[in-house]
């Protein structure tokens, strides 16, 4: 267990951030998972276009790396136009 105070709230505040990072990356691979047990192209583009926003919306908010989402884009992308 840390001693410096400053140290003691840096470990506080990394469990709270721990957390809502995890619920948002749950919510990005719930998303994908939808995606790609799409039915048919309309509802693929239809789950596909929340996904996106989801995806940049993390990005932004530096939860997952801009890169990532670019990638993860592109691979779903490539997935609903082979429906």
């Amino acid at each position: 267990m840390p001693h410096h105070k400053s140290t003691i709230k840096r470990v506080r505040t990394n469990k709270k951030r721990q957390e809502y990072n995890k619920h948002f990356k749950t919510m990005i691979r719930s998303a994908v998972k939808n995606v790609l047990s799409s039915p048919d192209k309309e509802t693929g583009m239809e789950r596909l276009r929340s996904t996106y926003s989801l995806l940049d919306k993390c990005a932004r908010k530096n939860i997952i790396h801009k890169n990532n989402a670019s990638n993860q884009k592109a691979r779903l992308t490539k997935y609903v136009n082979s429906l």
